[in-house]
């Protein structure tokens, strides 16, 4: 069984990317979108408590 939903986890993971190099690219890529994701997110969180403390 566990042979089995292993090879079916690295069918999925590999089904969208011929290679490992394509594994790799896709997972660079979507580290950098999150990283600039939650950049702006902090930002905007970080400026709106400063508005909100102001007096």
């Amino acid at each position: 069984m566990r042979a089995f939903l292993l090879g079916l986890s690295i069918l999925f993971i590999f089904s969208g990317c011929a290679t490992w190099k394509g594994v790799k690219k896709d997972s660079s890529d979507a580290w950098e979108a999150t990283k600039k994701g939650t950049n702006k997110a902090y930002k905007a969180t970080k400026e709106a408590i400063n508005e909100a403390t102001e007096d």
